[in-house]
Parts: C-alpha cells; structure tokens; sequence
C-alpha cells in the first residue's frame, strides 16, 4: 500500500515538468537495459527531462506503480499524461509517433 504524500510528491512532479522520466538510476547512470533504452531515445531526440531515479526510494519504485497501475518501470511522462514504458516508447520512436507526439505538445526537439 502505497501512502498519500508519496503519490502527492508523484502527481506533482508529474504535472509541475513538461517531461519526466522514472527510471533506474540516472541519465548518466542507467541501473537497468530499459531504463538505458529510454535515455537514449529521449537523448536522440534532444528532448529536456526531469528524472527520478526510483531505486533512491523505495517507496517511490512502489508509488509509480500505483499512481499509473503499470507494473514496470521506466514511465514516461508528457505533460502530465503518462505515455508508457520502454516497449512502448521504442515502438513510437521508431515509427515517428514519439516525435509527432512531442511536437503535439509542445516540447522542443533538436533539429
């Protein structure tokens, strides 16, 4: 059971960063093949993001499940929505719907 202030501190990076990711580690750091998979897609993109490296915090690593109901990590959040985790985002990246996405919203690309 996940408590309160935990998906409080959640829910509110979530919706205070245009971009964030939980994840593994850290963007230098990745702790796990997905966690890295995901980086490098966002870094390929050129796209600024706000991390939280889950394995600091226990009860962040529960609360991300619970706030979602996604059993795995990473997750990717766009302004405030959740998009998903690795498969899901490699597949969009792959077939230009992450790009599209991104742009949908707003959020800046390199070039």
């Amino acid at each position: 059971m996940t408590d309160q202030a935990t998906l409080d501190a959640i829910d509110k990076a979530v919706k205070s960063n245009d971009v964030v990711l939980f994840m593994k580690g850290t963007p230098t750091f990745p702790q796990c093949g997905f966690s890295s998979v995901v980086v490098q897609i966002l870094d390929y993109l050129g796209v600024e993001y706000v991390s939280t490296n889950v394995l600091e915090d226990q009860a962040v690593r529960e609360g991300i499940k619970a706030y979602t109901n996604w059993p795995t990590i990473p997750q990717l959040y766009v302004k405030g929505e959740f998009v998903g985790g690795c498969d899901i985002l490699k597949e969009m990246f792959e077939n230009g719907e992450l790009r599209d996405l991104m742009a949908e919203k707003g959020i800046e690309l390199a070039d």
